[in-house]
């Protein structure tokens, strides 16, 4: 049995990782979600960070998944907790001394974005559903939004703390049809950074939600994995 836990991206909500919870539970694993403080202004990556290492508890190694935001807290949790894996789903990439605010821009993540949506006959300005939720079951779509979306600006404003990528074993996964990250520009962003291939899974930007099958097949590979950052 392998410990999973999974660090939301805005939001940090637990019922974003329902499906993959219960996908990986079926298979014999623990699964464990984690809920941040998204509410509250005085909160930054420290005190996310804080959250999640709470969660993991005495439980030793674990494997660490982190979608969209959470990979700006992921790494600093590796630098408090013996992590087996950390595996990069659809998630942000930070410098060292760079802000998530900064990111986007130094990244070029809205330009690369615009022109992937350009590429579909889509407008560059995509609303919410059809940015995020494009691919996943009404229904699913219907319970997760069916309440009110809260993420402070907070964590957004901290330089990224370490002064290097964690020593630990990283994977980077992203959704084929990622809509705000696009897999072209995960690959980018992932070889200048760390150095690392990007793994593709079906499903966009909330893989979680409409393609947790596909996902936790692609995790369990991972198991007994060694390769890091380079």
């Amino acid at each position: 049995m392998t410990t999973f836990v999974l660090v939301p991206g805005a939001g940090g909500d637990t019922l974003f990782w329902h499906r993959l919870v219960a996908e990986l539970e079926r298979r014999g694993h623990e699964a464990l979600p984690v809920e941040l403080p998204v509410r509250d202004d005085s909160a930054g990556l420290a005190a996310y960070a804080d959250r999640v290492v709470e969660v993991v508890g005495d439980r030793s190694p674990v494997v660490l998944v982190a979608q969209s935001m959470g990979g700006l807290t992921a790494p600093l949790v590796c630098e408090r907790v013996p992590v087996q894996l950390l595996v990069l789903l659809n998630a942000m990439v930070p410098l060292p001394g760079e802000t998530g605010g900064e990111w986007w821009s130094v990244t070029g993540q809205g330009e690369a974005a615009a022109a992937y949506r350009q590429s579909l006959g889509l407008p560059a300005d995509l609303d919410e559903d059809a940015t995020y939720f494009h691919d996943v079951p009404p229904e699913v779509v219907a319970r997760y939004t069916d309440q009110e979306f809260a993420q402070s600006g907070r964590p957004f404003e901290d330089p990224w703390p370490l002064d290097r990528w964690p020593d630990v074993p990283t994977r980077v996964v992203a959704g084929r049809d990622d809509r705000l990250f696009p897999v072209d520009f995960q690959r980018k962003v992932a070889a200048e950074r760390l150095g690392l291939d990007v793994d593709e899974v079906p499903g966009g930007h909330c893989a979680a939600l409409s393609r947790p099958v596909e996902l936790a097949d692609l995790l369990e590979s991972y198991l007994g994995s060694r390769e890091g950052p380079r």
